[in-house]
């Protein structure tokens, strides 16, 4: 399944939070399932986040898009640097990681 659809089905079954600064959180408390990143993530963030999610062996998985381009897979008008998945739904973590 394309990424696109993959965070929509997430969107819809399971759980998820919006921004770097909740990446960080969800990460350090051990909620977080996966990470997914826009590939024009700002440089510092995306190191605190590969980082601490490398240390916890969460999947980080780097969308291929924007940040704006994710905000709008999202349904957001707004730009979207980070999601964390908290709760993959109807989503397997093997088919959200190929």
């Amino acid at each position: 399944m394309e990424t696109d659809a993959l965070i929509k089905k997430i969107i819809e079954t399971g759980k998820i939070d919006f921004g770097s600064n909740k990446a960080l959180k969800n990460i350090k408390k051990g909620k977080a399932k996966a990470i997914i990143l826009s590939k024009n993530c700002p440089k510092k963030i995306r190191q605190d986040i590969e980082y601490y999610a490398k240390i916890e062996k969460i999947p980080l998985i780097v969308f291929p898009g924007t940040s704006l381009q994710l905000g709008e897979v999202c349904g957001k008008p707004f730009t979207i640097s980070s999601i964390t998945i908290t709760d993959l739904g109807r989503i397997s973590l093997s088919e959200l990681t190929e």
